[in-house]
């Protein structure tokens, strides 16, 4: 494998470690029964809190990765090829998503479910895209600093409004738009906070890339992400708590009650600190293309696993059923199966795009005679009724 200096590949690693924690965790957590959903068990325990961790890594890496790729570049404004290219992937992520809630045999009866209209990770992360390069639109006329500034100011003020806005229902809204910032109907995410991560990690690819030339930059930034992270798992609950207590503001009240999204960031920076201290590590080409397949896998494990378009998935006959001797070595299953399916997908891309354009083309040109037909038809039918109708009128008058 060619070695390139400016890659990072521990990102990538990052990635395909949260991609292959959100299979097992999906799994797992819409397989196992209740009866063994123990919290007092210190194995469900550690499993349920990393379990917690894999969506904000995933957040942040998705934001760190593409800022990275967007800034490289000497190109500013709407004159980079990546803002176009971003644009294209965040409309591509909403598309998917909405077509794996889909229902085949629902459409077949004319009916859209409800279900449809749910948020998920794939349409979040579209709009994260969407959200960054806006602001990197209204930054690039801007001083240098004023990029960072806002994408980190976004991750703060998310965090600390998340009490206020969570509860709110926005009913005025069309139901398929509330969907993506309240949950109230069924979606599993919301945009906010979680454009948070997405900018928390666009504002860290900006400061790898302003010293990517350092020669100290991974010991540096090895320790600061141990010390920031563990500070937030550890002590943010406490500042706020002072906050609260000095200020009297409700706002820092509600949100040391539940302080999990800062705490979820210091989770986050600590994994950044273990990956980028075992980058060496992390060069394997199948751990790499796992990394950069993370949407034929997610797709691959919601068909699976979810029933995407038939609604016959693992989810549907065995919803929190199974014993954990079942689930474990199950959810091992599930992974290899997923990951093989999405690579073999990925190496064969090409062909199968080739090999789908020709059927439909097929498909088309044997059609295209029906199609004419069916024309003639209802232009023939109308003609008629409109004759008819002419008829009755004359009738009706004399």
């Amino acid at each position: 494998m060619k070695n390139n200096k400016y890659r990072l590949y521990f990102v990538d690693a990052m990635r395909a470690w949260a991609i292959l924690m959100m299979l097992q965790g999906h799994f797992v957590d819409g397989l196992l029964d209740n009866a063994y959903r123990d919290n007092s068990n210190l194995a469900f325990s550690i499993w349920q809190y990393f379990r917690g961790i894999t969506a904000p890594v995933f957040f942040t890496v998705s934001g760190f990765i593409f800022t990275y790729l967007l800034v490289r570049g000497d190109q500013q404004g709407f004159d980079n090829p990546r803002v176009k290219k971003g644009i294209k992937r965040g409309l591509q992520l909403l598309l998917i998503g909405y077509i794996l809630r889909l229902n085949l045999f629902g459409l077949v009866r004319g009916e859209i479910y409800s279900s449809f209209y749910l948020v998920d990770v794939l349409h979040c992360i579209g709009l994260s895209i969407l959200g960054i390069i806006g602001i990197y639109l209204f930054s690039s006329t801007k001083k240098k600093f004023v990029l960072p500034l806002i994408l980190f100011a976004t991750t703060i003020v998310l965090f600390v409004l998340e009490p206020q806005y969570k509860i709110m229902d926005h009913i005025y809204l069309p139901e398929m738009l509330a969907n993506y910032f309240t949950k109230a109907n069924g979606s599993v995410f919301t945009i906010f906070p979680w454009f948070g991560y997405a900018t928390f990690g666009a504002f860290l690819s900006l400061i790898f890339t302003r010293f990517k030339d350092y020669k100290h930059l991974y010991p540096v930034a090895i320790t600061t992400a141990f010390v920031a992270g563990l500070s937030l798992v550890f002590y943010s609950s406490p500042f706020v708590n002072y906050l609260a207590q000095t200020t009297g503001l409700q706002l820092f009240a509600d949100l040391y009650k539940n302080n999990y999204l800062f705490i979820r960031l210091g989770n986050v920076l600590v994994v950044f600190g273990v990956f980028m201290t075992l980058r060496r590590f992390m060069m394997n080409s199948t751990v790499l293309k796992i990394g950069s397949s993370t949407l034929s896998i997610y797709i691959s494990h919601f068909v699976i696993l979810y029933g995407s378009l038939t609604g016959l998935g693992f989810y549907a006959f065995l919803h929190h059923s199974l014993s954990p001797y079942i689930v474990v070595p199950g959810a091992l299953i599930f992974m290899v199966a997923c990951v093989y399916t999405a690579l073999k997908y990925e190496d064969n891309k090409v062909a199968i795009k080739a090999k789908a354009g020709e059927l439909v083309q097929q498909l088309s040109t044997n059609a295209e005679p029906w199609i004419a037909f069916s024309f003639r038809l209802i232009k023939d039918t109308l003609f008629r009724l409109r004759v008819t109708v002419i008829k009755l009128f004359r009738l009706a008058k004399n």
